[in-house]
């Protein structure tokens, strides 16, 4: 007897169950899956509205460096110059959002991601960043240093 000589009610049966354990097997992956990259993806947060940051006592920030701060949930770069100055800016590069670094020995601010460069008043002044970086206030008052956004 040849196989394909099913009747035509044997036939749709066999379809109709192939299609029902499909399905099945297709929930079934789905209901042990969904939970896994529910659980892997991280949850949405809300964005924190910082306008001004305590950085610390301005004794403590030696001439000639840098270090990254929080500002929020964005990285703040803040210079100090030889000269005693403070600059802050974001720390983020403008060509792929690397994070940016003070470099002493060439006195510029730099993206290890692509070698752009930035000079102390956040200019790009070498390699791929297409924009300057965006400047923070700084204010020194008594011996505390605070950085807050520019209006």
């Amino acid at each position: 007897m040849n196989n394909n000589a099913l009747s035509q009610p044997e036939r749709s049966k066999r379809d109709f169950l192939k299609i029902l354990f499909s399905g099945g097997l297709i929930a079934l992956v789905g209901s042990v899956l969904y939970p896994i990259f529910a659980y892997l993806k991280p949850p949405k947060q809300s964005e924190v509205e910082v306008s001004s940051v305590k950085v610390g006592k301005l004794k403590d920030i030696e001439n000639e460096s840098g270090q990254i701060i929080k500002f929020g949930s964005k990285p703040v770069i803040l210079i100090r110059t030889t000269q005693g100055d403070l600059r802050a800016f974001s720390a983020t590069c403008t060509h792929l959002d690397c994070t940016v670094q003070y470099r002493k020995d060439m006195g510029m601010i730099w993206c290890a991601c692509h070698n752009g460069k930035y000079d102390l008043t956040g200019r790009n002044v070498s390699g791929p960043p297409p924009r300057p970086l965006t400047e923070f206030r700084v204010v020194v008052q008594g011996e505390d240093v605070f950085v807050s956004k520019t209006s």
